[in-house]
């Protein structure tokens, strides 16, 4: 059964109700961000109940030594951990000298928090009676800057119910913070400085290992029915904490309002000897602006973002609040501005996963980001990549291949390897792949050629050296084999002959060969730049050919379809559907042996390879692929649900399509896996905005030009979605009976709208 608290809404995330034991789903859920650092929606006051604090810094992380029962040769020396930064939100509330502890309260009523999307920001309220009969009414109102991304903002207002109160504030900034995920126990952070001066506190922190260097400060007012008062706090600090204190006397019915603005400034972005000058700086200059107008701001920074990312639904709320949700997180995890960035799995709200950058950024996030940006966005997340080259050649280096050959990270922070898992770091090679395909697909979409030999050649030549390594020729099969690997579904490890990473390393090899002759030919200076510093000759690249000419790939005639891997059909073949229920989530219930015995396939695999390579294979072909393989599918990854969701929109099996898009887009609204306590799952959000732009919408690059072959799910009304296709952008509106294409912005282009070739521009629309 899935979670269903969560009320349906159109721009909002709403929960009424305390239930203790949901606090850590909503704690995922609620979180904010603003791209450079992030928050869960833990409470501002004390609670006692079961909690997972979450403050992130982008950027920020900790090597956390790997922790294995047996070393191997070429393991990562440790696995990065995104940190649990300095809590800048905390505010101590005592009333009539009682804590404020929603789990020691007598009763709580009308609990509701909301998530507003549309203009960024999120509040708590409700009423409580404590132990010792005071009855209080709370709202607790926070953002994070867009505008003054170091900063966030709380508004933490009480009002008492039952007579005069004596209101205790005490906001605090605290270092003295863990991970739940440590390997050792180790710590963290040092905390070398804790102070305060006037209605300022601050926290300095460096990392351990990293020498991250932050201050975390705080600047508060009280205020009472709305009104500044001249109260001056009471400051005190330890060794970890530093915090302020204001006592009031509040009459029945009136209003005191703690305003606390606070947030990091980080060595990434200042000089250390600077920080607490610069914390000092940007919190003045938030508390100058004040809360009301900040939170102004807010709102219309967001309506820009939303006037390009929106994708509007009629008739299914539930659809639409989905949508909306992923495009929000995705906003408030990356906006582009700084090629030091990236996107990882779990963003800004827990930290499993560690490392910033796993595939999921090149494979899905990197469209949603050329369309909905503009094409310097997705030009950062590729540059990137090119500034890790030379570690993804020592990545290489220490599992002993050669000559430049490249093999970027499964996880990373800073180019290295951090993933300890040898089933994943040695074997699901075909990351690289994926990297190669987001600069075709970048290429293909924003018609910028200049990255490649600017920058993407040099990476393409790294990773085509390591699939010529990395594949042996066979002479059983007078072909060429790519061993010992794990591919998408990673519920096989160790599997010769992966279809996908084999169907990738040959396209990965043509490719950069193509683009080889295609720089030689047009950019003369950058093609000798980089053949001397890259040292390729012709019959090196000769070499490669061999391979990407000869490349086996595992198929049965029997059923016609390519293998996922040469073992596939040595398995039990039962399908999903005939599993028992109870048996569901299998990552939960069986053995990790079992699993591997199995057919079930965790997220797409070959149908992965159909996905990226549809030009290639006839409709027929991927009918036949997605009808073989989908019944094993168990969609245990959250990357899953999309692919398929496109595929069946593409075979026009639109009840199908519409299932896995309502999966996809509700993963973690309704908890599908289970695990939403622990984070969001950021990066596959954006395979939701595919499952309707490219799945419904059929959008594609096809001959250079912008190809559209809409669908509609017959739950929906009509739906729209924006896309700035190099520098145009476009509005596709969808109807059940019709499509208008129009130019919103840009100069006239020509399109294909369902196999026709039309002319649109701010004009002239066109209705198809």
């Amino acid at each position: 059964m899935n979670q269903d608290y969560i009320k349906p809404s159109e721009w909002s995330l709403i929960e009424e109700g305390f239930e203790p034991g949901r606090v850590k789903s909503s704690e995922s859920l609620f979180s904010i961000g603003n791209g450079a650092m992030g928050q869960r929606a833990n409470f501002e006051e004390q609670y006692s109940g079961p909690t997972f604090q979450g403050s992130y810094i982008a950027g920020v992380y900790y090597p956390d030594k790997t922790r294995v029962g047996w070393w191997k040769n070429g393991y990562p020396e440790y696995f990065a951990k995104v940190l649990n930064a300095p809590n800048w939100i905390g505010i101590d509330v005592e009333i009539n000298g009682e804590a404020l502890d929603l789990q020691q309260c007598t009763s709580v009523k009308d609990y509701r928090r909301e998530l507003n999307m549309k203009e960024g920001w999120y509040q708590r309220s409700f009423k409580a009676t404590l132990k010792n009969g005071a009855e209080v009414s709370v709202t607790a109102t926070r953002f994070l800057s867009i505008d003054i991304d170091e900063v966030g903002a709380i508004k933490f207002e009480v009002t008492p119910l039952n007579g005069e109160a004596e209101i205790k504030f005490t906001p605090y900034v605290d270092g003295g913070i863990t991970n739940e995920d440590s390997n050792w126990d180790d710590k963290f952070w040092d905390v070398s400085e804790t102070g305060t001066q006037g209605d300022y506190a601050y926290v300095r922190s460096k990392t351990m290992k990293t020498g991250f260097d932050v201050c975390t400060g705080m600047r508060a007012a009280l205020l009472l029915d709305g009104k500044l008062t001249e109260a001056t706090p009471a400051a005190s600090k330890t060794d970890f904490k530093a915090q302020l204190s204001y006592t009031v006397k509040v009459a029945a019915n009136s209003t005191a309002a703690l305003v606390k603005m606070a947030g990091y400034v980080t060595s990434m972005n200042h000089k250390s000897e600077d920080l607490r000058k610069a914390s000092e700086a940007v919190i003045g200059k938030a508390v100058e602006i004040g809360f009301d107008e900040l939170k102004n701001m807010q709102a219309k920074s967001w309506a820009a973002i939303w006037e390009m990312a929106d994708i509007t639904i009629e008739g299914d709320v539930k659809a639409q609040q989905g949508i909306r949700f992923n495009i929000f997180q995705l906003n408030q995890t990356y906006l582009g501005k700084d090629a030091r960035l990236n996107i990882g799995p779990k963003g800004f709200t827990g930290e499993k996963y560690g490392g910033s950058t796993y595939w999921d950024t090149e494979a899905y996030c990197l469209p949603f980001y050329m369309a909905t940006k503009d094409a310097q966005v997705a030009r950062n997340l590729l540059k990137y990549r090119y500034n890790h080259l030379e570690k993804a050649i020592e990545n290489a280096e220490k599992l002993g291949f050669t000559n430049g050959a490249a093999l970027y990270p499964m996880v990373t922070m800073n180019g290295e390897e951090c993933h300890n898992e040898w089933e994943i770091t040695f074997e699901e090679i075909h990351r690289n792949g994926a990297i190669a395909f987001a600069i075709f697909n970048y290429v293909r979409f924003t018609g910028d050629y200049s990255y490649v030999p600017e920058m993407g050649l040099e990476v393409l030549i790294g990773i085509a050296r390591f699939w010529h390594q990395r594949a042996n020729y066979s002479a059983q099969k007078d072909k060429y084999v790519i061993l010992g690997v794990t591919g998408p579904n990673e519920y096989e490890n160790n599997i010769n002959n992966n279809w996908y990473t084999n169907y990738i390393a040959k396209w990965c090899i043509d490719y950069t060969n193509k683009q080889i002759e295609k720089v030689k030919a047009e950019y003369g200076a950058d093609y000798t730049r980089i053949m001397e510093k890259a040292k390729l000759t012709e019959a090196e690249v000769a070499e490669w050919m061999k391979v990407a000419d000869n490349m086996y790939f595992p198929y049965s005639d029997e059923h016609g379809v390519y293998l996922q891997q040469d073992g596939f059909l040595d398995k039990e073949m039962i399908k999903v559907a005939d599993l028992d229920p109870k048996q569901r989530p299998i990552n939960q219930h069986w053995s990790w042996d079992r699993i591997l015995r199995s057919p079930y396939i965790k997220q797409a695999d070959t149908l992965q390879g159909f996905y990226f390579f549809e030009e290639d294979f006839s409709r027929e072909e991927l009918e036949k692929h997605f009808d073989f393989y989908e019944p094993f599918t168990v969609h245990e990854s959250s990357l899953s649900p999309c692919v398929h969701s496109i595929q069946a929109a593409v075979l026009n099996r639109m009840d199908q399509a519409y299932t896995f898009y309502l999966r996809t887009s509700r993963l973690d609204l309704d908890d599908y896996n289970k695990e939403v306590h622990e984070g969001l799952h950021i990066t596959s959000m954006a395979g939701t905005w595919m499952s309707i732009v490219e799945g419904f919408g059929g959008m594609r690059v096809k001959n250079d030009m912008l190809s559209l072959e809409p669908r509609i799910p017959e739950q929906w009304k009509g739906y729209s979605f924006k896309v700035n296709f190099r520098d145009t952008i476009l509005k596709v509106e969808v109807k059940q009976d019709e499509t208008v294409v129009k130019v919103e912005k840009g100069a006239a282009m020509t399109l294909n709208v369902n196999g026709k070739v039309l002319e649109v521009s701010s004009e002239k629309a066109v209705t198809a």
